[in-house]
């Protein structure tokens, strides 16, 4: 009986130390933006394809409106920003107040939930 655990118990250990590899590969205080991204942006955007929306990896840094292969409206284009945790927040709470007559008029009223995209944002563009 004992020889029929052990494949069992050795097959248990190596799956719970794989899962807890796989968690670490992604810092933990981004998961919850990750879900978040995909759950609230996901249907507009993608980390590395324009959809309706422009790719998001490597947004941190990068002026507005310049992401290869898409195309922004004129006023995000001349608006002069560069994308900060700052001026994301801002643009998540309301994109038209930020740059009217950018395109996007999706806005996530959580102050928590913002936080945490962001911070996943911040994660897939390196910083």
């Amino acid at each position: 009986m004992i020889a029929l655990r052990l494949p069992i118990l050795s097959f248990m250990v190596a799956s719970a130390m794989a899962l807890a590899t796989s968690a670490r590969a992604e810092p933990a205080d981004t998961l919850p933006g990750a879900r978040l991204y995909q759950a609230r942006c996901g249907t507009c955007h993608s980390l590395d394809a324009n959809r309706i929306g422009p790719a998001h990896r490597g947004v941190f840094d990068r002026a507005a409106g310049t992401a290869p292969g898409y195309s922004y409206s004129p006023a995000l284009k001349s608006s002069g920003i560069i994308w900060n945790a700052a001026n994301l927040d801002q643009w998540l709470q309301g994109p038209q107040k930020l740059v009217k007559g950018s395109k996007m008029y999706f806005v996530v009223p959580s102050a928590s939930d913002r936080a945490a995209i962001i911070a996943y944002l911040c994660a897939a563009s390196g910083k």
